[in-house]
């Protein structure tokens, strides 16, 4: 099965499901006065669906041509919200209230990844709110995946943090699976922080 499949496969899977818990989190957490909202790495927007209910003004990103096709065509009547194709390093990251990167982080280029932090640091506004995960250095794609993945220690994680209220932070360090079932162990460091 070529990546292509291998995504279009992932997208279906993905769009069955609803929103997640940590977002809904984030979003009561925000007290910035900012009701704009940037999904990184958005998939099928189920995110973007449920801050667009909230009233944010949504930017979602996606690398992805299908993930970015299938957001253009859901959300294609809801002027709130702007879906657009980009890495992570061709983004412009617009001031914000909440920035959101589910499991999207880990696909950053490691050479770019502190110009790409200071960039979300940036646009988050004070009393802003922080949601996503990263890749610990146990993940069986922490080294040899098909493209580079950053991953950090736990120390690192935190050092991230630093202008941060740390809300949660939730390591996952186990064997399990992917969503399209295929076996892998995870290391992951899950964050919810305000910023100061």
């Amino acid at each position: 099965m070529n990546n292509r499949n291998i995504w279009q496969d992932y997208y279906a899977k993905a769009l069955a499901r609803p929103h997640a818990p940590r977002t809904a989190v984030a979003a009561r957490l925000n007290h910035s006065g900012i009701l704009t909202a940037i999904d990184c790495g958005c998939g099928t927007g189920s995110d973007i669906a449920y801050l667009a209910e909230l009233g944010y003004q949504v930017h979602g990103f996606d690398i992805n041509a299908d993930a970015v096709s299938i957001c253009r065509e859901r959300f294609a009547k809801q002027q709130s919200i702007q879906i657009s194709q980009a890495s992570f390093d061709e983004f412009e990251y617009p001031d914000c209230g909440l920035l959101i990167a589910n499991a999207s982080l880990f696909f950053a280029k490691p050479v770019s990844f502190s110009r790409l932090w200071q960039s979300i640091t940036q646009s988050l506004a004070s009393g802003g709110v922080f949601a996503g995960d990263f890749m610990g250095v146990n993940d069986s794609w922490a080294e040899g995946y098909r493209s580079p993945i950053t991953a950090l220690t736990r120390q690192q994680v935190l050092a991230l943090f630093e202008h941060y209220e740390v809300i949660e932070m939730h390591e996952r360090d186990e064997p399990g699976s992917t969503l399209l079932g295929r076996s892998k162990h995870w290391h992951t460091y899950s964050v919810v922080a305000i910023k100061s």
